[in-house]
């Protein structure tokens, strides 16, 4: 029996996250109704928590609309269907589900060329209350227009809310076309740094370098795959880098960190011609010396956005172990606690990936 009321966490304002009662969201042609099983929260989650960027700023339009559900990791129970939305899923009732976190328009220029992670419209689980409100709840809704994917019965509730970070993590791997032998560095050892070091680890690389500040993510690092776990606030990793390559530089570079140092950082470490991918959310604008990525060493600049037909993949590489998920999964909580996790989220000391469940 589906309730009509359930609990939910709203956001009014940074800092101003709430725990409510709200209704049970209603369905219609071509939609799906799910219980949610495991909720992640994302580095993005913390950002836009501190009223860093995603509200809006003289640079920018904010993404989020409020009062708004947040939440964009997740994996659900089907409890509902509207009309359609079996035939057009290939969901029954009872069947594990994830929804790819943009829920396209179909309409604009990008999604009719197939390139529908870069929406004009944007819709973003978590972030817009008209259309996809996000997963900190006890139930949510895919609108018709969503992406979904049937989630394995043998793959935990708690790993199967790593499928859209590890989605983003294998497209921002393939956005470095990675060859054979190559020397990779992975800038930040979060959960989707370290979902990225083990797809990195299929490319073949000859020399795979994780860089973090935390002493246990490189711990953790160094065990999922990386030849070298260095720490740039205990030596000049620049510096490091340039000697294991003859003075050359690597040859990837995938920044993963979200702070801005890390970004000159890769700059002076990437080797010429070399390539450079932009994956994470930055705080505010980064400043750097754009001399160097043309007039010096003509760079390929990469950005990475999303994890664009990539859930089949993140999908089987949980379910088979190929990407660890019970190694990135630190904490579990009751949705009730979700600004304990936020902060455990936002130390980064001892945790991977908080996980809610509702």
């Amino acid at each position: 029996m589906i309730p009509k009321m359930m609990k939910a966490v709203r956001v009014y304002a940074p800092g101003d996250y709430r725990l409510e009662e709200v209704p049970v969201p209603d369905i219609g042609p071509g939609e799906v109704l799910v219980r949610v099983l495991a909720s992640g929260i994302c580095a993005s989650d913390v950002k836009t928590h501190h009223g860093a960027r995603v509200w809006g700023s003289d640079e920018i339009e904010p993404y989020i609309t409020v009062p708004v559900i947040p939440g964009h990791e997740f994996v659900g129970e089907v409890v509902r269907l509207g009309q359609g939305a079996a035939e057009k899923y290939g969901l029954s009732l009872g069947d594990r589900v994830v929804s790819e976190q943009i829920v396209p328009c179909w309409q604009c220029r990008f999604c009719k060329r197939g390139q529908y992670w870069m929406c004009q419209v944007h819709d973003i689980y978590g972030f817009k209350r008209e259309r996809a409100e996000g997963s900190w709840a006890e139930y949510m809704r895919f609108p018709a227009d969503a992406i979904n994917h049937r989630v394995p019965d043998d793959l935990p509730a708690e790993q199967a809310a790593l499928i859209e970070p590890m989605a983003c993590a294998i497209h921002a791997v393939e956005r470095g076309e990675i060859q054979l032998g190559d020397t990779v560095v992975i800038a930040g050892m979060g959960p989707i740094g370290l979902g990225m070091l083990q797809v990195a680890r299929l490319k073949g690389p000859g020399l795979l370098i994780a860089l973090d500040l935390k002493p246990k993510r490189l711990a953790l690092a160094r065990e999922l795959g990386a030849d070298l776990a260095l720490n740039p606030l205990e030596e000049d990793v620049v510096r490091k880098v340039l000697e294991l390559t003859g003075g050359y530089g690597c040859d990837v570079y995938i920044e993963a960190t979200g702070a801005g140092p890390a970004v000159g950082q890769g700059l002076q470490m990437v080797r010429k011609l070399g390539t450079f991918v932009e994956f994470s959310v930055h705080a505010g604008p980064v400043a750097i010396d754009w001399s160097i990525i043309g007039d010096v060493k003509e760079l390929n600049i990469h950005g990475a956005h999303l994890g664009p037909y990539s859930y089949p993949l993140a999908i089987c590489y949980l379910r088979e172990g190929i990407i660890r998920g019970d190694r990135l999964v630190s904490h579990r909580l009751p949705l009730e606690c979700f600004e304990e996790g936020l902060e455990i989220a936002a130390r980064g000391d001892d945790s991977v990936k908080v996980v809610l469940i509702p």
